[in-house]
């Protein structure tokens, strides 16, 4: 059986993305590791979920490569309020790149968003059946 255990989001500035992170989404840093990947140095923030059995996102940071694209992943989060996780990103610094849309037909709303260095994150509830 495989199942996924984390995603690992390679970004160009660790700290700001931590900040970004703990605030929109109410993760926070367990640990910190440092350590070296294809000769190069780098720091990964392991941030846990602040419910048990939420995802683990893992900052991954390389100290002498330039980050891969914005949008090269999008990070999909289930939320109960997408207007209240948009506010939490654009104050922290994020940046709308679709309003909230309704599917009633498919019982979901979501909305798309950019994090200070361009990543897409999309805050998606699912509604009741």
């Amino acid at each position: 059986m495989t199942t996924l255990a984390m995603t690992k989001l390679v970004v160009a500035d660790l700290e700001r993305a931590k900040t970004f992170y703990e605030a929109v989404c109410g993760v926070r840093e367990a640990q910190r590791i440092k350590g070296v990947v294809d000769g190069g140095p780098i720091t990964e923030l392991i941030m846990e979920a602040a419910t048990p059995g939420g995802a683990t996102l893992v900052l991954f940071h390389y100290h002498e490569v330039a980050a891969p694209p914005p949008g090269a992943c999008v990070l999909v989060f289930n939320t109960d309020d997408v207007a209240a996780f948009v506010a939490r990103a654009e104050q922290a610094g994020g940046s709308v790149t679709q309003a909230t849309t309704h599917l009633p037909e498919f019982g979901l709303s979501y909305a798309l968003l950019r994090d200070p260095e361009g990543h897409v994150l999309e805050p998606l509830c699912r509604h009741g059946a």
